[in-house]
């Protein structure tokens, strides 16, 4: 998307390319880069979206049956003056979000996830930004099933 500044001689363009990265199966990165020629903004981006790949985690909606499919909790991605709210849901019910948040829950493996959204959701960037905010708080919070197995010492005291 071109992004212009007013200079003394005009006008100014830049352009700034927004690329995702994911593998479909729990990895998402994010880039975002602004250069003079658009190749070379792309370039970057692709950089710097490998370089912020982050594990996301999923989890059960009801019964633990089959592979995880959704959100393991509800968690806000916050961006500007975007909030993007990721709600875990049954089975078979697709992702219910717009289209640029859609596009990054299916690259980190969700297959079924509710969202809802506040602010001005058309700036397209922060949308981004939000959404790849809530994917990297689902990997903050450890559920039970991360927890560590560790068994008891003997005081070494006695």
């Amino acid at each position: 998307m071109p992004v212009q500044k007013q200079t003394r001689a005009g006008q100014r363009t830049r352009f700034k390319a927004f690329l995702i990265v994911g593998d479909f199966f729990g990895h998402v990165g994010l880039g975002i880069k602004t250069a003079k020629e658009v190749a070379n903004a792309i370039k970057g981006a692709l950089v710097i979206a490998k370089l912020s790949i982050i594990p996301a985690h999923k989890g059960f909606w009801g019964e633990k049956i089959g592979k995880s499919h959704t959100v393991p909790m509800k968690v806000t991605g916050k961006c500007g003056s975007i909030r993007l709210r990721c709600v875990p849901a049954p089975k078979g019910t697709g992702i219910v979000a717009a289209k640029i948040p859609k596009k990054l829950l299916t690259l980190a493996g969700y297959q079924d996830v509710f969202t809802t959204s506040k602010g001005q959701t058309r700036t397209f960037g922060n949308f981004a930004k939000a959404t790849f905010n809530a994917i990297y708080l689902t990997q903050k919070f450890i559920t039970p099933k991360l927890w560590l197995k560790s068994s008891l010492i003997k005081n070494p005291m006695n």
